[in-house]
Parts: C-alpha cells; structure tokens; sequence
C-alpha cells in the first residue's frame, strides 16, 4: 500500500536546445525494459553477480544470474552465468567466492542448486518434496537454512505436507472452517500452512541432492519468514553455524491487529528450545544481522505496538548479557535494512529522505550517519572489502547496477560504474520528462514537498494538460524514482506534465511528519494536496490548471474518492485504483487489522466515530467529476467490494463513470497483459477529459 537527481533547474532546461525525440515513453516500453536486482560481491570484491528480468516478444519472463570481473576496467558487459531457461533466483556466493548458490524449479518445484562462477554446470542441492522459498547457506558451507510452506504439526516430515495437500485435494467437499484470523492475507486464503524454518545437511561431491531437513521453527505459531512480504533478511547464521536468529511474530488469535515482531534464538542442532531474545519490546523487531565475532546482533526495532509505519531504529545486542542499545538514536529517518562492514565498524543503510531515497554509512561506535549516495533511489546494495554495489534508479530511468570504492569516512562515494544501461540507453527513440522537486508551506504551516515533470515533448511558452498523481501508503512517497505500475513517465510521454506532492503523511521527512496523517486521512494531507496544486500551478506556467486530472490507488484511491465528494473543482476526470470507499467496512473487512486500527485510533466498534470522520461513502451526494475505478478481484487489503461500491455510487448518482475490473490481479496490477490494459484504459480516460 505503499515512487521516490534533482537536475537543472527547468527554467535553465527550457533555454537549453531541444532535441526532440520520435516519442514518449509508453507501458510498453515498461514492460520490454530488462530488469536488475541483486548485486552480490565475492568476498574480496573482486566479482559481483547479479539477476536479470527479461520479457520476450510473448511478454514471458525469465531470470538469469549475471556475472562481472571489476578488476577488468574494459567495456565487457556482464556474462550470463546460469543456462538460458533456468528462470533462476535469490542468487548467493560461498565463502571462497567460487560457488554461487540459486534458487530454480527448473526440475518442477523449486530447489536449491550450485554452480561455479566459471561457468559449470549447475547441480540441484536439494530435493525435497515442498519447495524452498527463501535460504541462507552456513558460514561452513556445509548446511542450508531455508523456509517452506508446510503444516507445522509435520515436524520435519517434509512429505507429510505433500500428503496433507494431496488429501484437500481430493475432498469432494469444498469448504473450510476457521476459527482464527488470518482467514486470507494479502492474496491468499489460508489454508493451514506456516513459512517454517528447516536446516539440512549439503550434499558433497557429486551425491544426489538431500530430501530431509530437521524442522527449526515448528514449534512456533508464526511465519518465518513473515507474509506476505518477507525474505531471508528475516533470519541469519551465526558465524560459527551452531545458532540462527530469525524475526517471528508468535501472537494467537491476535496476529491480525499485532505487530510484535521477536528474535528467537534456535539451536542450529535442534537440542535446545528456542529463546526470544526481545521479548522486552512490543513492537516489531526485524533484520538480524551477526558482528564477524558472533558477539553483537545487529537488527532494526521500533517502538510502537500495532503501528506499521513507525521509525525503525539501528539496534545492537550484546549476545553474552542481552543489553541493547540504539545506534544512531536522533538520525529521524527510518532504516530501511543492514550491511554490515567486514570489521563491523560501519552500517550501510537505506532510507527515505526528502523525495529520495538513499545510501547512507552509520557509524556503529558514534552513531554519526553519513550520507554516500544521495540521488535518486538505492534498491539494494553490496559491500565486500573496500567495494560497494547498488542497483539505483530515478525519475528517469530504472535499475540499473552500479559498483564503485568505498570512501573515506565522512566523505560520499565517487565515481560509480555502470554495468548495466539506464532506460534512455536503452529506449534511443524515447525522449524523458525532465523533473524538479520544489517546496511549499502545508498544514500548519509545515514544509511540503514535492515534484513536477514536464512533457517528454516539452516547449517553451506552451500549456499542458496535468495529471495529478496521489500516492499510496498512506505512509509512502511519489518521489525520485521508478516504478513500474505508477511511473510518472508513461503519463508525460502521452503530453502530459505530472504533479505529486508528498503530503503529511509521507516518509523522509521525519517520524513526526509521517505520524500527522493517522486519524486525520480527510484534512491535513487535502490541505496539503490543496496547497501544492495552488504552488506548482503560481511556479510553474506550463501547467494547465484548467485541465487536469487527479489519480491514485489504495490510500491514493481513498483520497480520490475523498477528492469526489470534498473538492472536485479543480478536476475534469478522477481516477481511483483499488481505494477505501467505505472506512466502516474497510476495518472489518481488511486482513491486517493492526493498519486500520491504528490509523482510525481504534475497531470500528470502539471508535465508529473516527471511522465515520473521514468517510467518503458519506460524500457520495456531492459527487460530480467523471471516475474511473478500478479493482482487482484478489485484493484482500481493500476487497473488492470497495470498488464495486464506488462504482454503484457514481452510476446511481449519474456520476459518468467506468469500471475496470481484474479477476487475477491483487492490490497490485502484475501481468504485463493486464497492464498494457491498464494504462491503455487509464489513458483513453485522461485524453476524453483533458485532451492529448
């Protein structure tokens, strides 16, 4: 529910030459366009590898795992490594650096396998009957950690959940009884099963791959790694491989509306019960990261029970007596993951700052948090010896994977080296909105940001019609960055100029801004969307306020309907994708409760006033503008029925409006067939309403 170099100044663009390319950039564009992720150095930073996306003329994707010498400094481009149709993933590196590990279901389910990085053949280090999900291989090399889906009371019977799932199946009845929450979460109805921790031993020399694991986790009533979004950052090795630490929320019927996150402490043998190592915070702990010693744990907490959006700080454990400090405890951003240097002195970090979103050095001793890379969006990085690799992108183009020294302290990293291209290398015939970020005074007179982008086809002493972009979250950001379901680009390549501000609400510019929007989702960020739209359109004359049109989905698409019934003057047409229709029903209805009992102030039932506050089907009479609303049938964050009710509003209203409705799609819009539709409906409504 959660887009991030400022460049020229745009009255210093506007006098450089034009040079007008044959187009814009369309979703097509999006889609054909490979994508990076993923850069791993070897330990001596010497070699980095890295996963690929690519799509064919079918629109079917595949990934490959990548490989780059840096000691070369030749214009190679990477080599692939992994064998074309293996469609691989979760690339890791042994310790030598000489084997890398993946995750593939080349065989019919997916298994863990090794391969040299010189280029051997792959070989499949696992055969279990459920599929791995996410790994980590020990620090010996010798055993892998992984997560499956299984029935927790199968112990470490591995078949057991084949079995179980064969006998559902073969049910004539189709029913299910639960008794519990979560009845469905995310996209998916649960059907009994927990992510679990296993361990087992790795197979050597050429032996077949290993079909037993010794369960970790099964005793635990919560998921490891976390769903629906959670990875192998949820758990780690000890240096020594006799421990693991793994982020499990264990809460009973209260998981739904609890956000209590622990680190428990397994025997990597299974001989010893495991110990929740932070028991003493409620709220969510996460990220486990060991010191090289195995003396400190590094991980990320926050503060604030039920509240997924609070900051979350630098943490470390002394592991011998439990004492815990913060590292860097008045740097107000949040911390977005932990990499630790190899003498663990130095953190490197992610966070949302100002529109942007970073790479910053925390030193572990002061606390004192320097700034290394500071434009556009950090995706993932890498650090090995004294070399560092990113994937980045901007409000220009998409990942791309870039290595560079690490600096002196204090100072920002230099040069960086691409070795994979950015868009506009790649799209030669497609020209770019330029950008820029400007600032106005909001609610309670509090700096607001935000960003406009001008048409790809831009001139001088021209009007543009503006799509107006709300983002999700609430407690996000439409900043520096790419994305590729909500991109800025694919609306100034029809001819429009776009506008997004980051209301209070959003993240990047202190814990106290991103508070403001809970229990206020009606009027702070509508003054501050108010006021921005007055700013950009007194700073910028391009913009065509008379032509514009306002979208956004989930907490954006709330805000759309928000916009229908509480200030739809400015606009010509709205757009709403998968939003809150009705607050009241949306706290019952949702999966996570802990999100809309925290951001409404309590249950429905507890708090009917504060649900009824800001409440958009109680606006309905005063809806006017033409609406597109859209919806995705597997969306159990805000089911579908909040945008089939919108729909049903402003029909019987008289309201002109459509409906675009996906049966496979979740709160998200993935398939790229389903996408082109998208924007291609998205499109055809802004060129009725506002021209192009």
């Amino acid at each position: 529910m959660k887009l991030r170099h400022a460049l020229l100044p745009l009255s210093l663009l506007a006098a450089l030459p034009s040079v007008a390319a044959a187009r814009g950039l369309d979703v097509r564009d999006l889609i054909a366009l490979d994508r990076v992720s993923s850069p791993v150095l070897t330990a001596d930073g010497g070699s980095v590898v890295f996963a690929k996306r690519s799509v064919d003329n079918e629109q079917k994707a595949s990934n490959a795992l990548f490989v780059r010498n840096l000691r070369t400094r030749d214009a190679a481009p990477p080599k692939q490594l992994t064998p074309n149709g293996w469609n691989v993933n979760s690339a890791s590196l042994s310790a030598d650096g000489r084997t890398v590990y993946f995750l593939s279901a080349r065989n019919g389910s997916q298994q863990l396998y090794a391969q040299g990085l010189d280029g051997t053949t792959p070989r499949q280090l696992t055969d279990f009957p459920v599929d791995v999900d996410s790994y980590h291989v020990s620090p010996q090399d010798d055993r892998v950690l992984f997560s499956a889906g299984v029935f927790q009371d199968c112990g470490s019977d591995l078949a057991c959940t084949e079995k179980k799932l064969a006998a559902i199946k073969g049910t004539k009845a189709s029913g299910k009884v639960f008794d519990s929450m979560f009845v469905r979460h995310w996209d998916t109805w649960n059907d009994g099963r927990r992510n679990t921790l296993f361990v087992a031993p790795l197979p050597t020399g050429k032996a077949a791959g290993v079909k037993g694991a010794s369960a970790l986790s099964a005793t635990l009533a919560g998921d490891a790694p976390s769903k629906p979004f959670g990875g192998n950052d949820d758990f780690a090795w000890s240096p020594d491989g006799s421990s693991v630490v793994a982020s499990i929320r264990v809460a009973g019927r209260e998981e739904p509306w609890s956000t209590n996150f622990d680190l428990y402490r397994f025997d990597a043998a299974g001989k010893q019960a495991p110990v929740n190592l932070t028991a003493a915070n409620p709220a969510w702990d996460a990220g486990p990261v060991f010191s090289a010693d195995g003396k400190t744990l590094f991980y990320r907490a926050m503060k604030r029970p039920g509240f997924e959006a609070d900051r979350f700080g630098l943490m470390a454990m002394d592991l011998a007596s439990g004492s815990t400090r913060e590292i860097a405890a008045d740097w107000d951003r949040s911390a977005g993951g932990i990499v630790l240097s190899a003498d663990g002195s130095t953190i490197y970090t992610t966070a949302d700052e100002l529109g942007e979103h970073p790479l910053f050095a925390v030193d572990v001793a002061s606390g004192k948090v320097d700034k290394l890379i500071g434009d556009g969006s950090v995706t993932a990085v890498d650090v090995a010896g004294n070399s560092v690799a990113i994937t980045r992108n901007s409000l220009k183009s998409n990942d791309q994977v870039l290595v560079g020294l690490l600096p002196a302290a204090g100072q920002p990293i230099g040069e960086l080296r691409a070795l994979t291209p950015a868009a506009g290398d790649v799209l030669k015939d497609v020209s770019f909105g330029d950008f820029e970020q400007f600032e106005f005074k909001g609610w309670n007179n509090d700096t607001v940001h935000g960003y406009v982008v001008k048409p790809h086809d831009y001139q001088e002493g021209k009007q543009y019609p503006v799509a107006f972009l709300i983002h999700g979250g609430p407690q996000g950001s439409f900043g520096n960055g790419w994305s590729y379901r909500w991109n800025p680009q694919t609306y100034t390549g029809q001819g429009y100029a776009v506008v997004m501000i980051d209301f209070h609400g959003s993240t990047g510019y202190g814990q106290a801004f991103t508070d403001a929007i809970s229990q206020h989702w009606g009027d702070r960020p509508l003054e501050d969307l108010q006021k921005g739209w007055d700013a950009a359109l007194k700073q910028y004359a391009f913009l065509d306020g008379d032509k514009a049109c306002a979208l956004g989905a989930s907490y954006g698409g709330f805000m759309v309907n928000w916009i229908a019934g509480n200030w739809n003057s400015p606009f010509k047409c709205l757009v709403n994708h998968d939003g809150v229709f009705d607050q009241r029903m949306m706290g019952y209805a949702t999966e996570e409760l802990w999100f809309t009992e925290w951001e409404q102030g309590g249950t429905p039932f507890a708090k009917p006033a504060n649900y009824e506050k800001f409440n958009p089907v109680n606006h309905v009479a005063d809806w006017k503008k033409p609406i597109l609303i859209i919806h995705g049938q597997l969306d159990y964050r805000i089911p579908v029925e909040q945008g089939l009710a919108a729909f049903t509003a402003a029909q019987r209203q008289g309201v002109e409006s459509k409906f675009l409705y996906f049966p496979d799609e979740n709160h998200w819009v993935l398939k790229p067939a389903n996408s082109v539709l998208w924007h291609d409906t998205v499109n055809a409504w802004l060129k009725q309403h506002i021209g192009q």
